[in-house]
């Protein structure tokens, strides 16, 4: 079933004695706002999160495969798009167009969040339905850094330098705690051009509560509770809605989520540990 109204939503998660995202420019320290020292969690890494879940979920099903996915070659998936009974089919002018939406019936990740797949033989470029902002903490995060040791080396070479010793010294990076909020929307006008499907819309929303199950280490991502909170919004013609724009309404804090007015430096006594 296709969407009909837009939906704007609300993700709340928070992260204890973990890293929620690592700044590659910045030793894989989380990353953190310079002006304001509020931690940040990129779309690209929640949405890598996303991908993983669906991946893991479907099992490749037909109609759940992932464009963006670890080791993926892009263009030689572009290629056997060409390769379809449909694309092959349609005139010259049109494969590009033709190729693009067996792209969007293929692949969960084209149809939910767009895809630049203009390179090999060309499959056009899509939109994606769904748009998430940087998730940022409410209060400033204090990242730490630990030193760690492993009674092991690599080489023979180490070891002989350190006449058995056998260490190695190493540092991990943590946020305390921190409680994040992303910002969601979801275009029913894209969703229709795209093929995106309410059955889509459920698996994405059951990404967003399981996926960081799927993810769990020492540190990356030790997450504690997760809150996707959605409003609807039904169709306005262009004349309304500059009349009275649109402005999302925030959702009621939930019972076991502080609010994000006010600040937190540590876990609250209700949150525990799924």
């Amino acid at each position: 079933m296709e969407l009909n109204n837009r939906i704007d939503f609300v993700y709340i998660f928070d992260i204890q004695d973990g890293n929620p995202n690592g700044d590659p420019d910045a030793g894989n320290l989380p990353r953190v706002d310079p002006e304001t020292g509020l931690g940040l969690v990129t779309d690209v890494c929640l949405k890598r999160k996303v991908r993983n879940y669906v991946q893991v979920a479907k099992q490749g099903q037909p109609g759940f495969d992932i464009f963006i996915r670890e080791g993926a070659i892009l263009n030689s998936a572009i290629d056997q798009s060409h390769e379809d009974p449909k694309v092959k089919e349609a005139k010259a002018q049109d494969k590009t167009l033709a190729a693009r939406q067996v792209m969007c019936q293929r692949y969960f990740d084209v149809r939910t969040f767009g895809a630049v797949m203009s390179t090999g033989k060309n499959a056009g470029q899509v939109r994606g339905p769904i748009q998430l902002t940087f998730a940022r903490s409410v209060s400033p995060i204090n990242a730490m850094e630990h030193s760690i040791t492993r009674m092991a080396v690599t080489t023979e070479k180490e070891a002989q330098k350190q006449e058995g010793g056998n260490r190695t010294m190493g540092r991990k990076s943590t946020v305390p705690y921190g409680l994040y909020i992303c910002h969601g929307f979801i275009s029913a006008n894209l969703a229709k051009q795209t093929g995106f499907s309410t059955d889509d819309l459920q698996l994405f929303f059951d990404a967003l509560r399981n996926m960081f199950d799927l993810d769990r280490s020492a540190v990356a991502s030790s997450c504690l509770n997760t809150h996707p909170n959605s409003a609807t919004h039904p169709p306005t013609s262009s004349s309304t809605a500059s009349q009275s724009p649109k402005t999302p309404t925030s959702p009621a804090p939930s019972p076991t989520t502080p609010s994000p007015s006010t600040p937190t430096t540590s876990p609250p006594a209700s949150l525990s540990k799924n």
